[in-house]
């Protein structure tokens, strides 16, 4: 393996939050470093891999701080740490800028005003460490070996220390974590959702089989610690995958799911449910991008990629009908689950193809005056985007959590009549590198038949 130690000027900042340099004409990009920052900067190369890390920093940054957190140097969950919380806001700032602006100007990021403890949804892996003892964490960046982690600064204080008192329940009732390699043992991970609001708290655990020995003890002795646990769920994944849920599951105390309020609207949350893991920031999200809508009360208006329901329900007072769809069947069932919970009867769900759907609406030439769209991480596909042009709603608010790939998608659509009019970065995963923006655009073209 070829090492060399050389002295570098931080000329920018990656996507993933790395610091730019150049050695010899070459780029490389340095975690732990910042924009301005002259450092020794350490690079190794053994065949293919290249790998470049901080040795020392020489001038440092008006921005960096000392990392809260223990494991900052080996999680690699929270990618800007090092980052002050203002230098995190510029970063999530100038990378939706330098993607966006030559659409529109962006306005000022959404920062939060407490950036820790914020995620309602923890899920601790649970395996042996070299000494035989039982741990509970994460992967380690591109491996599959488990970094012990007792305390994360950016995940519900209470879901530690559920975890904490499981792995010492599991030592008593001599219960092994599973392995992947031999396929032995029982239980895989440690899934924990909090509702903010309601203080319910549910606890999921990923087993290998259905063969709970000493269950009830196990639960009692949970419960006994944790009175606060709502619902306990024994979720079976005996398949050999990433995947962390299997397809079976088993209510071993309690209803089975838990509830939250966000924006007023009260929301079931199942273990496969998908739920916005910062419910602080979601209200700022939602309300922002409703807001940018500027909804006079009788408008038709689509919510694809709806998932459970959260944006077609919120939005549901302000509008004449709202018509959700969404590919996954379970989350539709929630919705509609939802709409009944809260009462609201101006909102339809369909189990379908977000694309297809509209290709359908469009063909009856019916009109449809907003799309709410909130795809995953890859974005949408020309698929979707042709069918959105097809339809041709007055107005689109294209919600991502991805800038790269709604850029990419913002191409095709300013192409085919849509014009950009308002964007809007939040920051909803404070200390990682991850930002959503909110972009309003309106549709300027003639409809295509």
């Amino acid at each position: 393996m070829n090492k060399e130690q050389v002295k570098v000027k931080c000329i920018g900042m990656d996507e993933e939050g790395k610091g730019i340099v150049k050695v010899k004409g070459k780029e490389f990009h340095v975690p732990n470093l910042i924009d301005g920052e002259t450092a020794v900067v350490e690079i190794s190369q053994k065949r293919n891999f290249v790998n470049a890390k901080v040795i020392r920093i020489e001038e440092k940054s008006k921005y960096r701080v000392a990392p809260k957190c223990q494991y900052f140097d080996k999680c690699g969950g929270c990618q800007l740490q090092h980052l002050s919380y203002e230098g995190q806001a510029e970063f999530k700032q100038n990378s939706v800028e330098r993607l966006m602006k030559q659409y529109h100007k962006v306005n000022k990021i959404l920062g939060m005003q407490e950036p820790y403890f914020y995620r309602n949804k923890v899920h601790s892996t649970v395996a042996y460490d070299g000494k035989g003892k039982i741990i509970s964490g994460i992967y380690e960046e591109n491996t599959h070996h488990v970094i012990s982690i007792k305390e994360c600064i950016i995940q519900d204080k209470r879901a530690d220390e559920i975890v904490a008192s499981i792995l010492g329940i599991m030592k008593t009732y001599k219960m092994k974590p599973y392995d992947e390699d031999t396929g032995q043992g029982f239980l895989r991970h440690i899934l924990v959702k909090t509702g903010f609001t309601s203080n319910q708290i549910m606890v999921v655990l990923v087993v290998s089989s259905q063969m709970f020995p000493g269950k009830n003890n196990f639960i009692k002795e949970l419960l006994k610690k944790h009175p606060e646990i709502t619902t306990i769920v024994m979720n079976i994944n005996n398949r050999q995958t990433s995947a962390v849920l299997g397809n079976v599951e088993k209510v071993l105390y309690g209803k089975g799911y838990i509830e939250d309020t966000l924006c007023g609207c009260v929301f079931q949350i199942s273990p496969k449910s998908f739920y916005q893991i910062n419910p602080i920031q979601t209200e700022v999200l939602y309300n922002k991008a409703i807001d940018m809508a500027k909804l006079k009360g009788n408008e038709v208006v689509i919510d694809a990629y709806c998932g459970i329901g959260t944006i077609s329900l919120i939005v549901s007072s302000k509008v004449k009908n709202v018509i959700g769809v969404e590919l996954n069947k379970d989350a539709v069932k929630d919705a509609i689950k939802n709409a009944k919970r809260n009462k609201i009867k101006n909102v339809c769900f369909y189990n379908d193809d977000a694309g297809d759907f509209m290709v359908g609406l469009a063909n009856k030439k019916q009109t449809v005056d907003t799309v709410f769209m909130d795809p995953p991480r890859s974005g949408s596909d020309e698929k979707f985007l042709s069918s959105l042009v097809r339809l041709a709603p007055k107005q689109v608010i294209y919600i991502s959590c991805n800038p790269v790939t709604q850029e990419r998608d913002l191409r095709y659509l300013t192409k085919h009549g849509y014009t950009v009019n308002e964007i809007q970065p939040v920051d909803m995963f404070p200390q990682t590198k991850h930002v959503e923006s909110i972009i309003l655009m309106t549709y300027c073209g003639s409809r295509e038949g």
